[in-house]
């Protein structure tokens, strides 16, 4: 991967971005991305939006959504113990005994979650997984009053764990959930930028919060630009490891390409022609059906203002929602390879609709 791509991707995912709170990630973005664009702007929630070829046909938006899975100071004890509410789909098991940092007015402050020694817990019984109330946060003080002088309720909090290089093409971290699709996004643009073919598309690519608690960003930010089409990124689960069975999640590998999803939200012609950019860019690709929704922000973009015509890249992304997202950073060079050549293949004010 290009050097200054790289450090954009291990700045983008070690930048806290818990939903609701997204100000440090997204002006990382948009420092990136502007370099690439004629104009970005913010929304009233923190909606960023990069611009390239503007006032051409169609409008074309390139999503992701910025904000990772957190918790939120809840309650403080006597003994100034920290407990804790969910933002996003947070598992309180894995969340045991990690490095924490909650996010106040005035900084950081380190803590850890709390974890009781086998010696000192009941032996009676299979042992159950705590619920996320039972979580607690020790920040080192003895006193709520001491804690209260560091922190608020409502502060977020984030776990620690940072980017890394696990072998060869594959690398670690955090909330990888979902700043590769950001950084893909922003990715796109430079591509974009950088080419010599001529746009017919205006491309507003965008870095939208607040989707792990209800796609919220992205209805407000698809509203506001009126896109014609629309290009999502997420990841998906790759389901190459033991325990999980193919069979009722599917055969998604990592470092075999990104995926497509067909049905519901996905647009079938639109899917078509990322299917015919892959084939002439020998993109490899990997193929999952969706039921009744996709998980992701492609669900309500698509039915905005009566329908854009969406579909959703994803990259194949083991154990997700949890600090050791793994995924392959080859797969991941793919995604913003395979929307620029879908953008580059718009003609004119083109328009995506379903033959009857």
């Amino acid at each position: 991967m290009r050097e200054q791509s790289l450090n954009f991707l291990r700045t983008l995912v070690n930048t806290p971005s818990p939903t609701g709170h997204e100000v440090r990630g997204q002006r990382v973005w948009l420092d990136y991305a502007k370099k690439f664009a004629e104009e970005t702007f913010s929304d009233a929630y923190g909606n960023c939006v990069a611009v390239l070829n503007k006032g051409g046909g169609p409008r074309i938006m390139l999503a992701a959504h910025a904000d990772e899975i957190a918790m939120a100071v809840n309650y403080i004890d006597d003994d100034g113990f920290i407990y804790v509410r969910k933002m996003g789909g947070i598992d309180a098991a894995i969340t045991k005994a990690q490095r924490v940092m909650v996010h106040t007015r005035n900084g950081g402050v380190k803590g850890v979650v709390g974890n009781v020694a086998p010696h000192l817990t009941s032996k009676d019984g299979d042992a159950k997984p705590p619920k996320i109330h039972e979580i607690f946060i020790d920040i080192g003080v003895s006193s709520r009053k001491e804690a209260e002088e560091l922190v608020r309720v409502g502060d977020p909090i984030t776990l620690t764990d940072e980017f890394d290089i696990l072998r060869g093409d594959l690398v670690v971290a955090r909330a990888f959930d979902n700043r590769i699709g950001t950084w893909a996004v922003a990715e796109t643009l430079r591509l974009l930028k950088e080419s010599k073919i001529k746009l017919n598309a205006e491309v507003c690519a965008v870095s939208n919060v607040q989707e792990e608690v209800g796609l919220l960003g992205a209805r407000q930010i698809a509203y506001s630009l009126k896109p014609d089409i629309a290009l999502v990124v997420d990841v998906t689960h790759a389901t190459d490891y033991p325990t999980v069975s193919k069979a009722q999640h599917g055969d998604t590998r990592i470092g075999a390409g990104p995926a497509i999803t067909h049905g519901g939200c996905n647009h079938p012609n639109v899917v078509a022609r990322l299917e015919e950019v892959a084939k002439v860019k020998k993109i490899p690709l990997q193929h999952e059906a969706m039921s009744a929704s996709s998980g992701t922000d492609t669900d309500v973009i698509f039915w905005t203002r009566g329908g854009i015509a969406s579909a959703l890249i994803s990259l194949p992304n083991r154990y997700m929602h949890s600090p050791v997202e793994v995924v392959s950073l080859k797969d991941l060079e793919m995604i913003p390879q395979l929307m620029a050549g879908f953008v580059q293949s718009l003609k004119r004010n083109e328009q995506f609709k379903v033959k009857i």
